[in-house]
């Protein structure tokens, strides 16, 4: 599974997908460094400050990052094994436009039917990232494209359900609500739903400052499963900026 992933692919893909951020910060931080030349009667340090902040946030962000998609162990799935979920005969791998994780669970659960779900709307998410994220990453053969409101499998069809760092971009409470209802709906008295989601939470407001707003926070999670009838029974830390939630029937 280490062979799939190219080194510091995690990091790469953060740069490329969202350039334009990237792209503002050097233009802010460029402008902040000129500009006491513009403005001579104020004070250096009221441009260099804003300026060295902006270049300390943009930093702690790609090194956490690179940490986290890169060095932590994500993607060589070796904390599935810390869940209490056994081997699968049936496992469904739910994304949001952008897909790494289904080759790695493949090679996982090489005995399992598998089954790709992909909910990514450019109604609904607009995200400008994902968009260059499909480009560059184009569904694979055999992905399911479906809506969050309807997943046209059978009732109680499915042992293992994963969602990796997909499931934040349906942004709107009951849309999520809906979602998990119907992945309620599909899978197995007796099977999981696993989530792996960054959270708005302090260490991730250290390491992306305004950006973790993007997040969810354990309690919209914890409100999401009840509203769902799912009953939380595992949750664990991959990193201090990864949590992982394990859901069954309630």
């Amino acid at each position: 599974m280490e062979t799939i992933r190219k080194p510091f692919q995690g990091v790469r893909n953060i740069i490329v997908f969202n350039w334009h951020f990237y792209f503002g910060a050097a233009v802010l931080t460029l402008f902040l460094s000129c500009a006491h030349f513009i403005f001579e009667s104020i004070p250096l340090a009221y441009f260099l400050i804003p300026a060295g902040f902006i270049c300390i946030m943009v930093l702690v962000s790609l090194l956490v990052s690179t940490y986290i998609y890169d060095l932590s162990g994500l993607y060589s799935l070796n904390w599935i094994d810390r869940l209490s979920i056994g081997q699968p005969d049936t496992v469904i791998n739910v994304n949001a436009g952008f897909d790494e994780t289904t080759p790695l669970l493949i090679s996982r659960y090489s005995e399992a039917t598998f089954q790709v779900l992909d909910f990514y709307d450019p109604e609904k998410h607009t995200e400008v990232s994902i968009k260059r994220a499909r480009r560059s990453y184009p569904p694979m053969p055999g992905t399911l494209k479906i809506s969050t409101a309807q997943i046209p499998l059978e009732d109680e069809s499915t042992d293992v359900i994963f969602a990796i760092l997909s499931a934040h971009e349906i942004r709107n409470d009951l849309e999520r609500i809906g979602f998990f209802k119907e992945l309620h709906r599909i899978l197995k008295r007796d099977g999981r739903i696993i989530i792996t989601e960054h959270l708005r939470d302090l260490p991730n407001l250290l390491a992306y400052t305004l950006g973790f707003f993007h997040f969810h926070s354990k309690k919209t999670w914890r409100y999401t499963f009840v509203k769902a009838n799912l009953q939380l029974s595992e949750e664990i830390k991959i990193t201090p900026f990864l949590t992982t939630f394990v859901v069954q029937h309630a």
